[in-house]
């Protein structure tokens, strides 16, 4: 039985490695923030304006302990998801857990294309993203930190580059 959790900053890679690596290890994927959409029939963006950040988080925390039981499983948690409640406790004590570390540098250029999307950067002009990068790691580094591993996921650009990512997994994980 596998069950791993991806945590990491939003935009390193959590889905694309994490969808990567269950095809290659034949696990099933499962994205938190997709599951709770799912779930709810709504975006995670709605849930956020209906109910507030900590409607949100209390929504996740729910619906990580449902995930939380499937066996045989890669879950990418959302980026905040470590930082709320026990969560990172939970996620250590049911499975293994990964942090995909990634400079500011990169994040900023990731989550540059995709911010309209997300709804924490929403708004954001280049100053206030990456001034909002650096606070919220700075914030996160100690729930990050208690992962299991920590993998180094600032190549993720190519399918070449996600090929040795996930083979590099792979080994890191194997070592145990």
């Amino acid at each position: 039985m596998m069950r791993i959790f991806l945590i990491g900053f939003m935009g390193s890679g959590k889905t694309t490695l994490g969808k990567a690596f269950a095809r290659a290890m034949q696990l099933q994927f499962i994205d938190l923030d997709w599951y709770i959409e799912e779930r709810f029939h709504k975006t995670v963006q709605e849930l956020f304006a209906e109910r507030g950040e900590e409607g949100f988080r209390e929504i996740e925390r729910r619906m990580l302990h449902e995930v939380g039981e499937f066996e045989d499983v890669i879950i990418a948690a959302g980026g905040g998801t470590p930082c709320f409640f026990d969560n990172i406790q939970y996620m250590n004590r049911v499975g293994k857990t990964v942090f995909l570390d990634v400079v500011p540098e990169v994040l900023f250029r990731r989550l540059k294309i995709a911010k309209s999307k997300r709804p924490l950067l929403a708004g954001k002009d280049d100053a206030e993203l990456m001034s909002f990068i650096l606070s919220a790691l700075e914030k996160r580094k100690a729930f990050y930190e208690q992962a299991d591993y920590r993998f180094d996921a600032q190549f993720l650009e190519s399918r070449e580059q996600i090929a040795d990512s996930v083979a590099a997994m792979k080994n890191l994980l194997d070592k145990e």
